[in-house]
C-alpha cells in the first residue's frame, strides 16, 4: 500500500503522484461550511450540499447564495442538510432527492424528500417529504445517510443506529437500516418484507451502524455500502434483501472504552462485510469507478475517509477479495466527506471543515 506524494502545487492547484497515476487536484470551491454531497448538473455545474441546512450552485468557480425553499431542518450535531441525488431524468423533470435531519415528537430523525429546482436555480419547489424513520430520539449521533439510485428509479437510502446499538437488531425499527422506497415514498413490490409481518415494509437489510457511503456498481448493478464501525470495524458490505449485517451483535471493532462489542466477528445468520477497516479510517463517500480519464482503476472502490484525511483505492484480487491497494491524500486536504465520480471521469470529493471545499482530481499532463 502506497501514500500519494505532492510533487507540485499552486494557490488552488497541487499536483500529487499516486501509485499507479499522476493527478491534478484543483480547488472548485471554498467558504463552504461542512459540505455534505456533491451531483454534477447535465450543463456541468455543481450542486452541492452544506451540513448547516444551505444547497447551494456552483458555476465556473463562482458560489451561489443559498437555494431558497428548503424544509425545516435540524442540524444539530452529525446531523444537518446531508445526500442530495439527481433524479434519472433530471434534465426534463428538474427532480432532485436529499435527506435531512429534521424535527419531530421525540427528537430528531432522518427523512428524504422530493423536490424540483426551479429553472433559474433560485429555490426549490413542489417539496414532498417521501420519508422519515418511523421512532426519532434525541442526540446528535449517526443519522447516516445517503441515496442510491436503482434502474428503475426507486431509492436506497442508508440509515444510522442513531447511537442507540441496539435499534439496528430491532426489526420494528428504521434505525441501522438501509431503506428501500419508491420514488414516491410507496413500498416497491420486491422489498423482502413488504407484508409489513416480520418487519416495517421499508426495510431492505438490518444490522448496520452508521453507514454514510452507498452506490450502485454500474457494471453489475449490485448495491454497495461502506459504514462506520466504533473503534475499528468499519465495513464494506454488498446488502441483499432481508439480511442482517450483524451490529452489534458481530463486529471487528471495539467500544471507545477498549472493552469487546457483542459476541465476536461471527454469528449464525448475520453476514460477514466484504472488507473492514481495523484501525478505523471513519469513512465517508462511497465510490466505483468506471471512467474514461483513470483506466487503470476500473472498478476500484474509492472511499473518503474522516479520520485519516484521505481516499482509499480497493480493488479485488485474483480470488475476488477486496483489498486496500493505496491511501490517496492523506492529510493533504483535511477531512474527506463524499467522493463522487463525475461524467468527465474525474473524482469529486467535499472536505468536511467550518472552511470547507470542493475539490476535482483529473489526470495532470505527463510530466516525463
Amino acid at each position: 500500500m502506497t501514500v500519494a506524494a505532492p510533487v507540485a502545487s499552486t494557490a488552488a492547484t497541487k499536483i500529487i503522484k499516486t501509485r499507479q497515476v499522476t493527478v491534478k487536484v484543483e480547488t472548485i470551491a471554498a467558504r463552504l461550511e461542512h459540505p455534505w454531497a456533491v451531483e454534477v448538473l447535465p450543463d456541468g455545474a455543481y450542486l452541492v450540499t452544506e451540513r448547516p441546512g444551505r444547497m447551494r450552485i456552483i458555476r465556473d468557480g463562482k458560489l451561489a447564495d443559498p437555494i431558497e425553499g428548503l424544509p425545516d431542518i435540524a442540524a444539530r450535531g452529525q446531523g444537518g442538510l446531508l445526500d442530495v441525488a439527481l433524479d434519472p431524468k433530471f434534465a426534463e423533470n428538474r427532480t432532485i432527492y436529499f435527506t435531512a435531519s429534521v424535527a419531530g415528537p421525540g427528537g430528531i430523525g432522518t427523512a428524504a424528500f422530493r423536490a424540483r429546482l426551479s429553472s433559474d436555480e433560485t429555490r426549490i419547489a413542489d417539496v414532498k417529504r417521501i420519508f422519515l424513520m418511523n421512532h426519532l430520539s434525541p442526540g446528535g449521533l449517526q443519522f447516516g445517510s445517503r441515496i442510491a439510485i436503482a434502474r428503475d428509479g426507486s431509492l436506497f437510502i442508508s440509515l444510522g443506529d442513531r447511537g442507540e446499538m441496539d435499534r439496528a437488531q430491532d426489526f420494528r425499527d428504521d434505525a441501522g437500516s438501509i431503506v428501500h422506497i419508491n420514488a414516491d415514498g410507496s413500498i416497491p413490490a420486491d422489498n423482502p418484507f413488504k407484508d409489513g409481518a416480520k418487519a416495517l415494509p421499508e426495510i431492505w437489510s438490518k444490522g448496520h451502524r452508521n453507514p454514510e457511503g452507498i452506490t450502485f456498481d454500474s457494471a453489475d448493478g449490485k448495491l454497495y455500502t461502506v459504514e462506520h464501525g466504533a473503534m475499528g470495524g468499519d465495513e464494506i458490505n454488498h446488502p441483499e434483501a432481508g439480511k442482517n449485517y450483524g451490529w452489534p451483535v458481530i463486529t471487528y471493532g471495539r467500544d471507545y472504552s477498549g472493552t469487546k462489542i457483542g459476541v465476536g466477528t461471527a454469528k449464525k445468520g448475520m453476514e460477514q462485510p466484504l472488507f473492514y477497516w481495523d484501525p478505523s479510517i471513519a469513512p465517508g463517500g462511497l465510490a466505483i469507478y468506471h471512467g474514461k480519464m483513470f483506466p487503470e482503476w476500473d472498478g476500484d472502490f474509492l472511499v473518503a475517509a474522516l479520520k485519516f484525511k484521505l481516499l482509499s483505492r480497493l480493488d479485488r484480487d485474483k480470488s475476488g477479495k477486496i483489498v486496500e491497494r493505496e491511501r490517496m491524500f492523506a492529510g493533504d486536504f483535511g477531512r474527506l466527506r463524499d467522493v463522487v465520480v463525475a461524467p468527465d471521469g474525474a473524482l469529486l470529493i467535499t472536505t468536511d471543515a467550518d472552511d470547507g471545499a470542493l475539490l476535482r482530481i483529473s489526470r495532470a499532463a505527463d510530466t516525463n
